[in-house]
């Protein structure tokens, strides 16, 4: 599949980003062979193969989820630039 450096140049104006016209051509061409890898792959016999999740067969072990008081407020507070006592203060930005 072809992919163009005009093409390329759009992706590029929506993401915000300049390429001269080297990299519009070198980027285009390599889109082009990854799109064509992508066929190749669709095209691959998958009948009566499982779908993956992980090609890894794991276990996930997961801790308990338990609350632990590893610092105490005042302490967090302290190093905070504004608080109330209880809470931090922060600027407005809206």
């Amino acid at each position: 599949m072809k992919f163009s450096p005009e093409q390329v140049a759009g992706v590029a104006k929506l993401a915000r980003l300049r390429l001269d016209e080297d990299e519009l051509s070198r980027f285009a061409a390599q889109i082009g062979d990854i799109l064509e890898y992508m066929d190749e792959l669709g095209q691959a016999e998958t009948e009566g193969v499982e779908p993956l999740y992980s090609p890894v067969e794991h276990v996930t072990r997961l801790r308990e989820d338990e609350v632990h008081r590893d610092c105490e407020r005042e302490d967090v507070l302290d190093g905070a630039p504004d608080t109330d006592g209880k809470y931090f203060i922060v600027p407005r930005i809206v």
